[in-house]
């Protein structure tokens, strides 16, 4: 397995900490909003990752948090009058019915930061008592003067970079660079009590916290892969390291993978520019799987530009695959062909390359319809061939829907119910040899741009775009 490492800045060999095992850690969302897409390309990017490293045969730990206290969470109970829990209850819940869409698994560990605030207080304790971090009026903060390797995650020269303007700047601080690691409460703000003041965590120290309590084992607290979007990179994920670093005298992780930015209309998505794209909205139109689809077909490290023409373009590559799966679906699947898992598993394991992978999915269909298409009775192929598909679903997480489903996709209960209903009298004409007037339901659902076709199992239908 070949991954990019961000700090490095190059394809390396992944080795380990522990033979057959990867723990993998990921930055969530803040839950104060309703999730985008960038956040789905962050959640499909590293599912595909924990995916293929399973497929390898690895035992995967994977974390991935909700931050559920912070300034935007505070902003938006005062902006609603609801409290913390009604907000960030109800963003996780949603954040979650909407990964599910897209066919994202669950982490194994889904820690809260409201959740991991004592061992929050006892690493900040911890920081006090060796000198790192020091209080002023408005909190704890963290002296970035005590890590002689900051800046190294980012390999950035702060004074002279646009990000500069993500640090907060107060007066009170020994320099501009350090981070609070704990804010002191304002009034009707959320606070817990701790030895060095009443207030609440900052957000960097949150992931430090929730990483060592589930994946430290033994005084070890690296884990193998820490993984998020690229706007992390700095300040965040550069804080977590040299916070950690400075308690524990260890590196947060081995390993640091970073996915690109999602674009729209060729400019950076994000709520400042106006072009923020809900997810939701997204989902109300497009089926999870096709936007899965789509936002997998890029490599998760390039810039990824949102046009609907492409996503439909995506979206006919798909359905080859499920017209496929409805050619063999009747059949027992049997073993997967290894020339085919081979050459998927190579092309993931070079960083998770999707384009060449994928390419092995188009030579596999193209192949398997060109020798059913000459022989249609041809069992064994139909068998490997179903157990290939079932195997992607596993992999890539796409082809899930029953074939015939999936082709009805965007029609809605009621269209539905009058589609079978006229199918039903089209079935009664047929045994009644009414040919006329079946021919006539027939015409009449093909100018709805709905297709029949008559089986052994009945008469399916779909959706034609």
């Amino acid at each position: 397995m070949l991954i990019y490492d961000s700090v490095q800045k190059k394809k390396v060999p992944f080795i380990p900490l522990k033979e057959n095992e990867v723990k993998i850690y990921v930055c969530g969302p803040t839950v104060y909003d309703d999730a985008h897409l960038g956040h789905a390309r962050s959640a499909i990017a590293f599912d595909l990752l924990r995916r293929v490293f399973t497929a390898l045969g690895y035992t995967v730990t994977f974390v991935k948090n909700f931050t559920d206290i912070d300034d935007k969470i505070i902003h938006k109970m005062k902006e609603s009058g609801k409290s913390l829990e009604e907000i960030t209850s109800f963003y996780i819940e949603r954040y979650k019915n909407e990964m599910h869409a897209l066919h994202v698994n669950d982490a194994d560990i889904e820690p809260k930061a409201t959740e991991s605030v004592a061992e929050i207080i006892l690493f900040v304790t911890s920081m006090l008592d060796k000198e790192v971090a020091y209080a002023t009026s408005d909190g704890i903060y963290f002296d970035t003067a005590k890590d002689a390797k900051y800046l190294s995650l980012s390999h950035r020269i702060l004074e002279d970079d646009a990000s500069q303007s993500r640090v907060e700047q107060k007066e009170e601080k020994k320099d501009q660079k350090d981070f609070a690691l704990w804010k002191f409460s304002k009034a009707n703000e959320p606070s817990y009590p701790a030895p060095f003041g009443v207030g609440r965590p900052g957000w960097h120290i949150e992931c430090s916290a929730m990483i060592e309590k589930h994946l430290a084992s033994s005084g070890d607290f690296q884990i193998d892969i820490h993984a998020g979007g690229a706007d992390l990179l700095f300040p965040h994920h550069e804080n977590e390291a040299a916070q950690t670093r400075c308690k524990s005298d260890q590196e947060l992780a081995k390993y640091w993978m970073h996915n690109g930015f999602v674009t729209i209309s060729g400019e950076k998505m994000s709520k400042s520019l106006g072009n923020s794209f809900f997810l939701k909205d997204a989902l109300a139109i497009y089926s999870g799987e096709v936007l899965r689809f789509y936002l997998l077909a890029t490599h998760y490290r390039a810039n990824f530009n949102f046009a609907e023409e492409d996503l439909l373009n995506t979206k006919k590559r798909l359905d080859k695959l499920y017209r496929l799966k409805k050619r063999v679906f009747e059949s027992t699947p049997s073993e997967v062909s290894m020339s085919f898992k081979e050459a998927m598993l190579e092309s993931l394991s070079d960083d998770l390359n999707i384009s060449k992978a994928l390419a092995s999915l188009d030579e596999m269909i193209s192949s398997a319809n060109e020798t059913l298409d000459a022989n249609p009775k041809d069992k064994v192929l139909k068998a490997t061939t179903h157990a290939n598909l079932q195997w992607i679903e596993s992999l890539l997480g796409i082809g899930l829907y029953n074939p015939y489903m999936y082709f009805q996709i965007g029609v809605s209960e009621a269209e539905k119910a009058e589609i079978e209903a006229l199918i039903e009298q089209r079935t009664v004409a047929k045994k009644a040899k009414d040919f006329a007037k079946a021919d006539e339901i027939r015409t009449l659902l093909e100018a709805k741009a709905i297709q029949l076709m008559d089986t052994a199992q009945g008469t399916q239908w779909e959706k034609v775009n």
